[in-house]
């Protein structure tokens, strides 16, 4: 039996409804700026020369960490993005830090392909797992994690960054 034209309008305003409060706290939840970093600080990475290193051991006062792929489009379009911006805030103690999802071979050529002036590390097997832990519950890329002077989770940002979100991130952490 088919809904009546005021059943259909009253699932319709539910279903917008739960639209709106998922987008509202996903949203939240993205940009909880009391997001607990320690997992991704101690997490050990490797470089492209197989150095191990961790992130609690950075000096950068501010730290981006941007989980990506080679094989990501949303990934290649954001990585020159990601350029510009540690050649515009290096000196206001910015530090980028790729961490690509790929073999070392597919990263060290794309690194170079596209220019990329800082540190990529390589993800591991448990780096799904850690991006859950951080709040990307599907793990999908690009991810990035911009942490503060004390080293907490200032902004999480599941997709590329545009160009005016990313400046107004940096600066408000900037001062």
């Amino acid at each position: 039996m088919p809904l009546a034209r005021r059943e259909l309008l009253a699932l319709a305003g539910v279903g917008a409804a739960a639209a709106v409060a998922g987008a509202f706290w996903g949203a939240l939840h993205l940009r909880s700026p009391a997001g607990e970093a320690t997992a991704l600080l101690r997490e050990p990475f490797t470089d492209f020369d197989g150095r191990v290193t961790r992130l609690k051991d950075w000096s950068s006062p501010l730290l981006l960490c941007n989980f990506w792929a080679t094989w990501c489009p949303p990934c290649r379009e954001e990585v020159p993005l990601l350029v510009a911006a540690k050649q515009q805030f290096y000196g206001n103690g910015l530090e980028i830090v790729g961490i690509g999802i790929d073999s070392v071979a597919n990263l060290r050529e794309f690194a170079a392909n596209y220019k990329i002036s800082y540190p990529i590390l390589v993800a591991t097997a448990r780096t799904s797992d850690l991006l859950r832990d951080l709040g990307d519950n599907t793990a999908a890329l690009p991810y990035s994690v911009l942490l503060d002077r004390e080293r907490r989770v200032a902004q999480r940002k599941l997709g590329a960054w545009t160009k005016a979100e990313l400046e107004r991130e940096i600066r408000a952490l900037i001062g």
